[in-house]
């Protein structure tokens, strides 16, 4: 289920799904931990003896954000009420707040009371276990707390600040569903206190003229003792939740568009999403500089686990996102992070944690009884090309000079010690995390990380490594070209598993991955084999329904929809498939008219984007409808390094036109 509108600052993360419930609370980390568990936390309505919970099919929903910024613009209508609700929801960018304001507008011409209800339904730390929630006199609000974290819920309406009502018990134990169904007569029943597996009900009540309008805020304060909480109550009622808000507001709409990027050349659409996607990607990037694949808590029905994760190969290539669209110190913090994470052998492991912690991982350290290394290493690869991006965008010596052994030459030079007889990766496993053996991918990707290994070293003044590590690299690609290629069918191999006699066998199944082969420098993007690469994959994986798009690779079995008419529908559509076939025609145009055949790939992801402006990970073949995780990182990532290439290829290409122009005037 998408998570249609994330909010957050790095440190808070609360996202709501389709039906504007809020459905996961992350702090103090982005992903880590989840207060709800992935429960839902219901919003109702009581007026004129009925009640309706947020989940009721006659509300008609538009959930948006306001215009470059990360405060929502929802807008809720139930005919049969007789009322209209305006919500805006934000984290204040310095603070664990939650703010919400909330519009409730009468439609009918009379004079009437609206109760509205929010459910706090709350397992700290992951668990229920140890929960306790209360009222808390001195603030008028509700406190749930465990050990040291915090959450204080309150609220201000037109005429005074505290809750009206509430409703505090268990959920869950004993046939207890919980506080919520208490609200559903209109009135709650102010327990003062329960322990252990509780959930809360906060009553809000407005008096709203005949067909007029009243207003109110709630938030939801967070912090690792009672006073951090008391605190954050305090300043927002001393600043006024409005002015909160408003100066969240006017921070993200100038740190989205810091850059002034000319995007005239952009549809509007087109424009409007790579704003939108640059703050969607930084709700979702820790303050310690991890950088989140997702964070929705309802794949786990699906998997067993969830993606608040630091993938290191989604994290680099989110970073280079972050790098290309300006966002220095966000890709200074991933470096940062990454710097700590890697392992003291100089390559990174499957995943961590927001922390950086070892994550969870389904890679065997033991194959047919031969210990093998559990890495993809394109990870470790990547982040040495990113650093390198990173490093000629905004030449920061200082920054590089503490990584330049950590993430520079102990990883280079590991990656030259894990070669084999032909200058090849040895086998590991492929960015799609099923496969292992020697991937064109993998190789691609490990070229790019050392030639920039390479420009570093002759950077710092050693010629001597310099040499060592460019000569590997081209080493890797002639092995490429002959071990990888399959001249007869005129394309790459996706992976190559090497045989007892030292050749290879080819499995050349069509995959979206060879894109690598000129997204890292390893070969230019105009080389034919990658030309005639690049056609075959848009060929053999592009949908052909009405949706469209590309998928990984032929017969994908992840959330797999259709399992026969293979040669029309090979897999599932995904964002970052389609894309790279975008920046592929980026590369290749060599004028304006060449250019524009990017914009049908940019719109198709358009297109597919909740009216929030929100990526899945990939979309059903015939409905269109998102499937896993959404959004995910790495599709905006993509979509903004996609926007950033064509506005600098455009404006490369206008250069002599324009030059022309002004000798003609001249």
């Amino acid at each position: 289920m998408p998570r249609d509108i994330p909010v957050g600052n790095g440190e808070l993360l609360v996202t709501f799904d389709h039906l504007y419930r809020v459905r996961d609370l992350y702090y103090p980390h982005v992903g880590a931990p989840n207060h709800t568990a992935g429960h839902i936390q219901r919003l109702g309505v009581w007026v004129d003896g009925k009640f309706v919970w947020m989940e009721d099919a006659d509300w008609k929903r538009e959930l948006r954000y306001k215009s470059d910024s990360l405060v929502t613009d929802v807008r809720l209508t139930h005919k049969d009420l007789g009322l209209e609700l305006t919500f805006n929801d934000v984290v204040d960018f310095e603070a664990p707040v939650l703010l919400r304001k909330v519009t409730a507008h009468n439609l009918l011409g009379h004079a009437r009371e609206v109760r509205l209800f929010f459910h706090i339904d709350f397992s700290i730390d992951g668990t229920p276990v140890g929960d306790t929630a209360c009222y808390d006199p001195a603030t008028a609000g509700v406190l749930i707390y465990k050990e040291r974290t915090y959450f204080l819920f309150n609220a201000c309406d037109m005429t005074k600040c505290g809750i009206d009502q509430w409703s505090i018990g268990t959920k869950r134990v004993g046939g207890a569903e919980g506080t919520w169904r208490d609200a559903e007569d209109g009135l709650l029943g102010r327990n003062a206190i329960s322990q252990g597996s509780v959930d809360a009900t906060v009553g809000i009540h407005l008096q709203l003229p005949a067909n007029g309008e009243g207003t109110a805020h709630t938030w939801i304060a967070c912090g690792q003792r009672h006073g951090d909480v008391e605190a954050l109550n305090r300043r927002i009622l001393e600043e006024t939740p409005e002015k909160t808000m408003a100066r969240t507001e006017a921070y993200w709409r100038l740190w989205c568009r810091k850059e002034n990027l000319n995007t005239s050349c952009l549809p509007e659409p087109v424009s409007d999403l790579f704003y939108r996607s640059q703050l969607i990607v930084r709700t979702q990037i820790d303050k310690g500089g991890a950088i989140l694949a997702a964070n929705d808590s309802d794949i786990t029905h699906f998997a067993g686990d969830h993606y608040s994760y630091c993938w290191m190969r989604d994290g680099a290539l989110v970073a280079h996102s972050l790098i290309e669209s300006g966002q220095s110190e966000l890709s200074r913090k991933f470096f940062r992070f990454a710097a700590e994470c890697i392992s003291k052998k100089h390559y990174f492991l499957h995943k961590y944690t927001p922390t950086g912690a070892l994550a969870s991982s389904w890679h065997p350290w033991i194959l047919d009884g031969q210990n093998v290394l559990p890495i993809q290493q394109d990870e470790t690869a990547l982040v040495l090309w990113a650093l390198r991006r990173h490093y000629e965008r905004f030449l920061d010596v200082e920054f590089i000079k503490p990584l330049y052994e950590k993430l520079v030459t102990r990883p280079a030079d590991w990656m030259l010690s894990y070669r084999d007889h032909s200058g090849l990766p040895q086998p590991s496993w492929d960015l799609w995390e099923e496969r292992r053996g020697v991937h064109t991918f993998t190789a691609a990707a490990t070229v790019g990380a050392l030639d920039a290994a390479a420009a570093f070293a002759r950077d710092f003044g050693e010629p001597d490594r310099a040499v060592r590590y460019k000569e590997g690299a081209d080493r890797m690609r002639g092995a490429i070209n002959r071990h990888m290629y399959h001249p007869e069918l005129g394309r790459f191999a996706r992976l190559a598993q090497p045989q007892e006699d030292g050749t290879y066998h080819l499995d050349m199944t069509h995959d979206s991955a060879n894109y690598a082969l000129f997204a890292f420098g390893c070969f230019d993007a105009r080389d034919e084999r990658v030309v005639q690469e690049m056609k075959a994959l848009f060929e053999r994986l592009w949908i052909k329904t009405d949706v469209g798009g590309c998928a990984r690779y032929e017969r994908d079995y992840y959330h797999q929809i259709e399992r026969e008419d293979i040669d029309a529908i090979p897999g599932n559509p995904w964002i970052i498939c389609t894309l790279w076939h975008a920046m592929h025609r980026i590369e290749t145009a060599d004028t304006v008219a060449e250019l524009r055949n990017a914009i049908p790939l940019l719109e198709w992801v358009v297109n597919r984007a909740e009216a929030s402006g929100v990526l899945a990970e990939q979309f059903d073949p015939r409905t269109g409808e998102p499937i896993s995780v959404s959004p995910l990182t790495w599709s905006h990532a993509t979509f903004v390094s996609t926007c950033v290439s064509y506005l600098r290829k455009h404006e490369q290409l206008m250069r002599p036109t324009s030059a022309n122009h002004a000798q003609k005037s001249n």
